[in-house]
């Protein structure tokens, strides 16, 4: 393996079965430093299995796994080195402060108190805990513990971050800080796998996909043709009373419209159909608002995998 794979993630024909269950079967993709890849799937189709196998915390009943360089089975604790990992829930120690939490985690992973005392301030300033830096963890909130969480997983530095849901229980705000933190993480030149149902933030902040679907990664083929596949726009407009017969004049079938929030969607083929018709649709003096994809490219490509597009 080259040197950039050799400092991310290379998962080559994994697979894990519990008894006749069989969670994950064929999973092979790569994740490569600066850069975030999303892995996208529908419930049950074996995320946090592969995460789990990533993060030394199962064994593969077969198949490889490289993060680092390092293979999880025979050099579990190169790995746990090398990774910052961020469950969906982590636990956390009630009666502790958010700064004797990370003090604490920091000491865990061999850091001198010093730098541990160091590094705790600086996380939580990077995560916005500052106002609660003295409080236990008990009295955190979901989104709250959800940051302390990602401060945890960067206690010790880690090339490779596997984050698992890390916006769930974030407002907003905090939201939009999280994809920031993690941009910059990346551009750091960390390695950084996130797996999340918010597919509209994984889309602000992703550089690639992997899609996962009943334990096996969809082919590049598939991916495409997915990706090819016809998708609803959006269209708001100033007089939306005179969108339908604008769009029929344009020559669009009646059958390819919907109803929705604020306008009209529209089933277009491709993204040149779609700048096509809005020129079409301003040509003729409609006071088109708006026009974008009702849904964003990991959305779309889902959808048509798990049989959901239209």
């Amino acid at each position: 393996m080259g040197d950039a794979i050799d400092g991310g993630i290379h998962v080559s024909g994994l697979a894990r079965s519990f008894g006749a269950v069989h969670a994950v079967r064929d999973v092979t993709f790569d994740a490569l430093p600066g850069r975030v890849t999303a892995l996208v799937g529908p419930n049950g189709s074996g995320k946090t299995t592969l995460l789990l196998m990533l993060a030394t915390l199962l064994r593969p009943d077969r198949g490889g796994i490289r993060i680092a360089g390092h293979d999880p089975v025979a050099d579990p604790r190169a790995v746990r080195a090398a990774i910052g990992w961020m469950p969906d829930v982590l636990g956390s120690w009630a009666p502790l402060t958010v700064r004797a939490t990370l003090r604490l985690t920091g000491r865990l992973y061999g850091i001198d108190r010093t730098a541990a005392d160091d590094r705790a301030r600086e996380l939580i300033e990077l995560v916005d805990l500052v106002p609660f830096a003295e409080q236990p963890t008990r009295v955190l909130s979901r989104g709250q513990k959800q940051r302390l969480s990602l401060a945890r997983a960067l206690v010790h530095d880690p090339s490779v971050l596997l984050l698992d849901e890390p916006a769930s229980g974030l407002d907003p705000a905090a939201r939009a800080k999280l994809r920031t933190l993690l941009r910059r993480l990346a551009e750091e030149g960390r390695t950084v796998l996130v797996s999340s149902h918010v597919l509209a933030e994984l889309e602000e902040m992703a550089d690639d996909a992997v899609y996962l679907e009943g334990g096996v990664t969809a082919s590049d083929e598939r991916i495409e043709a997915a990706r090819a596949r016809a998708r609803p726009w959006r269209i708001r407009s100033l007089a939306p009373g005179g969108l339908p017969a604008a769009l029929a004049a344009a020559g669009v079938p009646a059958e390819a419209i919907r109803t929705a929030p604020n306008g009209l969607d529209v089933d277009v083929a491709t993204d040149e159909a779609a700048a096509a018709l809005l020129r079409i649709l301003v040509g003729a003096g409609e006071p088109v608002l708006s026009f974008a994809p009702a849904v964003g490219d990991l959305e779309h490509t889902l959808l048509d995998l798990d049989g959901g597009a239209r």
